[in-house]
């Protein structure tokens, strides 16, 4: 099954950050990843609390592995160097999810034990400005380097999934369209309809 993964940002979204969550696990998104890297620890676990009531076991903390243990929410996504330099939060998670950029940092994830990577970026985005996509070759070469799914990011739409599907990756991440949209539950509802009729 190709996943779809929300990333969330606070200042692309109008309103309720946690009231988005919930909306976009009502649509049936697969994850989300609370990508809110500004906020201090104890700003970060208020609103994984509020963020884990909205979307539960589908919420995947990043960058505070301490929130994890606070509110006994065991999946985290870090940078492979944050994972590089405290392998032991493996073991303090069920699920763990890195970011990566290259081929080879996707096998040094593996091998410290990633259950998942993100791979990226690889479309033109405007939260990379000025930094051109990778590509799809780059997002092959990342799948084919190892045996754990690989989750396309980076200027992901809807009309790209399909490609990025054909690349093998096992799911892509999206942001701004879900953190922007008027109806999240109606846009995850249509991505999933457009992956069905290709």
């Amino acid at each position: 099954m190709f996943e779809l993964i929300a990333v969330t940002s606070r200042a692309l979204c109008p309103g309720d950050l946690p009231g988005r969550i919930g909306a976009l696990c009502a649509g049936g998104i697969h994850r989300v990843i609370l990508r809110e890297k500004d906020l201090t620890p104890g700003e970060y676990e208020a609103l994984a609390r509020r963020a884990l009531a909205a979307g539960g076991e589908r919420v995947i903390l990043h960058h505070f592995p301490a929130a994890c243990a606070a509110l006994g929410a065991p999946r985290l996504h870090l940078s492979l160097g944050e994972l590089e330099a405290d392998p032991a939060l493996r073991e303090r998670v069920e699920l763990l999810g890195v970011s990566v950029h290259a081929p080879d940092e996707a096998v040094r994830a593996q091998e410290l034990g990633a259950d998942y990577v993100t791979a990226g970026h690889v479309f033109d985005t405007s939260c990379k400005a000025g930094l051109p996509g990778r590509g799809l070759d780059f997002l092959r070469a990342v799948c084919a380097a190892v045996s754990i799914p690989v989750y396309a990011i980076g200027g992901v739409e809807g009309d790209k999934l399909s490609q990025i599907r054909a690349a093998g990756a096992a799911g892509a991440c999206l942001m701004s369209g879900l953190m922007t949209c008027a109806d999240p539950a109606g846009a995850v509802k249509a991505l999933r309809a457009a992956l069905e009729e290709t």
